[in-house]
């Protein structure tokens, strides 16, 4: 059964193992529900799980257990089975490829339709995307002529197009400038509430990770360290146990939280 547009979606994941080869890197991982309408920020120091945990959702990497997106189980999927309901944009973008921005846009969005759309309905959703960015501007450059960033911003172009039910993001802002990063937070948490879609959103800055996820999870070692509000899983505490830092966590005069580390411990 297919999940239902006029809720919000829930995500499940229940005693979720996933790695590479022999090399299993989440090992019976569960969560609470993950509910549309809002983001939630995967946190966690380097090789912690976090990229593994999202390839898994989107069924790039072999994982047993359950992933159950309302009444979908998604394990067990074929690649193309999880694209009709997630959509990935990964850290590491593919090179050299021969379309421009507004081509790629647009193959986005074919590839993931399952009904048929006039050519001028597609035109004008993929512009669409391009215009939300602010890229529309780049419409016709080839991808292989951009920078890191634009590439970033075409990419995340090519996601949200699609519309999917959840959107999984990389590190969606680690190319791009303070300007464009505040953007896509803003696009990214403006979708999630406007479209009433799963978000999970992979990010190394822990104070934009509070300012903008309703949700933060933090992973250490491939398991579940923290998980609630930003107010309730970024701590003190929490940042010696898992980061190894002396923090100090405090509220902005705008009410939102800032990480002030001390030292090393």
């Amino acid at each position: 059964m297919a999940p239902n547009p006029l809720a919000a979606p829930r995500l499940v994941i229940d005693a979720l193992s996933a790695g590479y080869g022999k090399r299993r890197i989440l090992d019976g991982l569960s969560l609470p529900a993950i509910e549309g309408g809002g983001v939630t920020a995967l946190i966690g120091p380097n090789a912690a799980g976090k990229t593994t945990l999202l390839r898994a959702l989107a069924g790039l990497v072999p994982a047993k257990g359950s992933i159950r997106l309302d009444g979908t189980e998604l394990t067990g999927l074929s690649v193309a089975g999880h694209a009709r309901f997630v959509t990935y944009m990964p850290q590491a973008l593919p090179q050299r490829v021969a379309l421009t921005v507004f081509e790629a846009t647009l193959s986005a969005l074919m590839s993931a339709r399952d009904e048929t759309i006039s050519t001028p309905e597609a035109h004008a959703r993929a512009l669409a995307a391009l215009e939300r960015l602010g890229i529309a501007d780049l419409a016709l450059r080839g991808l292989d002529e951009l920078s890191g960033g634009q590439r970033q911003l075409a990419s995340l172009a090519q996601s949200i197009v699609r519309e999917p039910t959840v959107l999984l993001l990389d590190e969606p802002t680690s190319a791009l400038d303070i300007h464009h990063q505040l953007r896509v937070m803003q696009l990214v948490e403006e979708l999630a509430r406007e479209r009433a879609i799963i978000v999970v959103i992979v990010l190394h800055d822990i104070a934009q990770a509070a300012r903008y996820a309703r949700r933060i999870v933090v992973l250490e070692n491939g398991a579940i360290a923290a998980d609630g509000t930003p107010h309730e899983a970024i701590t003190p505490q929490m940042l010696a146990r898992v980061y190894r830092v002396e923090a100090r966590v405090e509220a902005c005069s705008r009410g939102f939280l800032q990480v002030i580390v001390d030292r090393a411990v």
